[in-house]
């Protein structure tokens, strides 16, 4: 079955329901409260005519009325000027003794047993509904009995007030017609507002529908609207991050891609160029192309080119071994300042040449648990890359202890990076400033992820602050434990 049957059938069956039993509790309601109603107003009557009626014996005398007589006189009374609300008196001296009404057309046919008589002589008060009037007739008759005492004290007979019950059960009939008119009108409104309801969920599901379709052919842009309302709500914010994270691994996917691409391109170029240099060298001495003063340049150059690429080749086996968790870390404590302190030394060429000053603010010994060949590599690949970066700059390193762990901070003044740029450094062939490729360091762009991937073996952090033209500042943190022992 369809889901918008579903719901329609859902829908139609609940306020069917609803609608039933709040018609069946309101006539209920209506019918109970109609007689409580019709019951306070004949015990008001009652009441009333129970008062006029309790007066002495010489008031009776005065009046030249005997007490009988005197009661029928007020129940006539009252019985005249209540025959609009068709109200009917009787009085009871005792069950068999009726002393009003009189009339032997219209005899009195109201039994009163002797347990309701007995109740009534001790001061209660009774109310019943019955099928017959006063009179024995088929008609359906309210009826409130009141015990009559004379001053105040003597119990003296029963009182008896009726009035036919017709009027409630005609307002009842009434009331169940209107209220099954509105019942009606409200089942076909709500049924119209369910179909709204049930075709406005079902076209959000054919929304998520459709965009499944689009997702299934590639197309990652598919956005669905999200108001914050309900399920259907939060399935579409699912939808949308699901969404966004198959764009982005989709992008990554591409971004990796094109750097695989650009990295063998700029592989095969970096190899080409020493290769090339080295075998013009190479013809140029065997065929004696070289002047004698100028073939120890020629060696030299050659020896350099030949040590830019064993570094292109020995730092993809290393970023490889890394990635693959192949190399073997032995932790233990030495000195980082006097290990910073030798490298800076014998980087001071390479920084000369970009006229570059290396700076050391740390003087005092600060220990740190680190391997300590993968603590010179990661340095020398940070430091060189802010060498290759800054020209005519500083480039500091600071080294502190922090709460069970080595801080070492590494700032210079070269041209900075972007937002964008800080977000891929750690990126597998990213250059930050590919002009730059041809640097006696630095060219294959695997320094920083080979350097984010070590710091991680340590356990460590490390993070990057930047501004674009100001400089940028490295920061690594290594813990003061020993992996070995863990």
């Amino acid at each position: 079955m369809r889901y918008l049957y579903q719901q329609l059938i859902a829908f139609f069956v609940v306020i069917f329901v609803i609608l039933m039993t709040i018609g069946i509790a309101f006539t209920q309601m209506t019918r109970q409260t109609l007689q409580e109603r019709n019951y306070e107003q004949l015990m008001g009557y009652a009441s009333s005519v129970a008062t006029i009626s309790q007066i002495s014996d010489s008031e009776y005398l005065q009046q030249n009325m005997t007490r009988d007589g005197y009661l029928q006189y007020s129940l006539r009374l009252a019985e005249n000027i209540l025959s609009n609300q068709d109200i009917s008196f009787a009085f009871f001296k005792s069950p068999d003794d009726i002393i009003y009404p009189l009339d032997t057309a219209h005899a009195v046919d109201f039994p009163i047993s002797e347990k309701d008589w007995q109740s009534l002589e001790n001061g209660a008060r009774l109310q019943l509904t019955s099928a017959t009037n006063l009179y024995g007739e088929k008609e359906l008759t309210s009826y409130v009995l009141i015990p009559f005492s004379v001053n105040r004290t003597d119990f003296y007979g029963v009182m008896v007030v009726s009035q036919s019950a017709s009027s409630i059960l005609n307002l009842v009939s009434a009331f169940n017609q209107n209220l099954f008119k509105v019942c009606l009108i409200s089942i076909v409104v709500s049924l119209l507002i369910s179909y709204l309801f049930a075709t406005f969920q079902v076209r959000r599901i054919n929304r998520m529908k459709r965009a499944t379709k689009e997702i299934t052919n590639g197309n990652f842009d598919i956005f669905l609207p999200v108001h914050n309302r309900d399920e259907f709500d939060e399935l579409a914010e699912d939808f949308n991050l699901m969404t966004k994270s198959l764009k982005e691994s989709q992008e990554e996917i591409e971004r990796q891609e094109e750097r695989r691409r650009q990295f063998m391109a700029d592989a095969s170029h970096e190899m080409r160029t020493p290769l090339t240099t080295i075998n013009g060298l190479l013809e140029g001495l065997e065929y004696n192309a070289i002047p004698e003063n100028q073939k120890d340049n020629a060696i030299r150059l050659m020896k350099n080119e030949t040590n830019r690429l064993i570094r292109l080749v020995n730092e993809n086996l290393d970023y490889e071994k890394i990635r693959t968790n192949q190399i073997s870390m032995v932790i233990k404590k030495f000195d980082a300042t006097q290990t910073i302190k030798n490298l800076l030394t014998q980087l001071e060429s390479k920084a000369e040449i970009a006229k570059d000053v290396l700076i050391l603010e740390t003087t005092e010994p600060i220990d740190v648990y680190a391997d300590y060949d993968r603590f010179v590599q990661i340095m020398v690949n940070i430091l060189q890359n802010a060498i290759q970066f800054t020209e005519e700059g500083e480039i500091r390193v600071r080294i502190e202890k922090g709460y069970l762990e080595t801080i070492i901070e590494i700032s210079d003044t070269g041209i900075g990076m972007s937002e964008e740029q800080v977000k891929n450094i750690w990126d597998r062939y990213y250059k930050v400033d590919p002009s730059r490729k041809n640097r006696q360091f630095g060219e294959s762009g695997l320094g920083l992820s080979i350097v984010e991937q070590l710091v991680r073996l340590h356990k460590g952090k490390i993070s990057v602050e930047s501004e674009l033209g100001k400089g940028t500042t490295f920061k690594i943190s290594f813990p003061d434990i020993d992996l070995n022992e863990e």
